[in-house]
């Protein structure tokens, strides 16, 4: 397999798994929706920081020795599990109160680019479900005799630049309706699907083994 169909291939592969459905997207739909585009790309480029790391560290190994490990494994799978849960409990509970008398004005004024891009970088740094699956991936499609290290890393940038995309036609769609999106009646569904979404992720990282 050469280099550059190696890379279209994973670009295919890679594109098709970013439009799917997940915690990433709703993170970023949830973002933009109630505080805007400004914490809404802050939150996307902490999502791709993370996948980032992942993809790099994969190439390296360094998630090939975490998947060998059991016990590193299970540490940072309780850790991630526990902070999915925390956030989704925080959001549901955010939905279901009386907040009344906050405007989504107040909301973005609170709303740090740290804050927002760490919520996404530590939400995917917490899930090695992201490295196993680079870890079972990248190997297939780095071509023989090239550096394992630099097409890693190569393909790790494209399925990062895929989700950038990605979540972008999402923040900016959603740019577009936020004067419905940002009801109070809207922002407390997407506030309450986000946390059931991250309850869910949370507590099947929890008790999957594996």
């Amino acid at each position: 397999m050469e280099l550059t169909h190696a890379v279209l291939s994973f670009a295919v592969l890679g594109a098709l798994l970013t439009i799917t459905p997940g915690l990433d997207t709703a993170l970023v739909l949830r973002a933009a929706v109630t505080m805007g585009r400004g914490p809404a790309f802050a939150t996307a480029l902490g999502v791709g920081a993370g996948a980032l790391t992942w993809g790099a560290a994969a190439a390296v190994g360094v998630s090939a020795l975490l998947t060998a490990s059991q016990v590193a494994y299970t540490i940072l799978r309780v850790v991630g599990a526990g902070y999915m849960v925390y956030l989704g409990v925080k959001l549901i509970w955010a939905a279901f109160r009386d907040k009344s008398d906050v405007s989504v004005g107040g909301e973005v004024q609170t709303a740090t680019f740290w804050s927002t891009f760490g919520r996404g970088l530590l939400t995917n740094l917490l899930n090695p479900k992201v490295g196993a699956f680079y870890v079972a991936v990248l190997p297939q499609f780095i071509p023989a005799g090239e550096s394992p290290l630099l097409v890693g890393v190569l393909l790790a940038l494209v399925h990062d630049l895929e989700g950038i995309l990605w979540f972008t036609a999402i923040i900016l769609g959603a740019g577009a309706l936020r004067g419905r999106l940002a009801r109070r009646r809207v922002r407390t569904a997407v506030d309450g699907s986000t946390g059931a979404v991250l309850l869910g992720f949370g507590l099947k990282l929890g008790l999957v083994s594996r």
